[in-house]
């Protein structure tokens, strides 16, 4: 089968690797600025959407910018 490198099984230690190396490096690491933003947007989002709450768009936001970061 022909998989780009990132559609592979492997997306889960890629995934890994990411958070590892945003909690050793803090905010020098390349992906913790976006996936910090993306928290940001969707906690917004949970406050403003009676449907949502702000928890759950934090966490929507993060892992939605971190997925975004690894398929790249």
């Amino acid at each position: 089968m022909d998989q780009e490198p990132r559609q592979s099984p492997d997306w889960v230690e890629d995934v890994k690797t990411e958070v590892v190396g945003m909690a050793k490096e803090g905010l020098n690491h390349p992906s913790t600025a976006p996936v910090l933003t993306g928290a940001a947007i969707g906690a917004a989002a949970g406050f403003l959407l009676p449907v949502l709450s702000i928890p759950v768009g934090l966490i929507a936001g993060a892992g939605f910018a971190l997925y975004q970061r690894i398929k790249k």
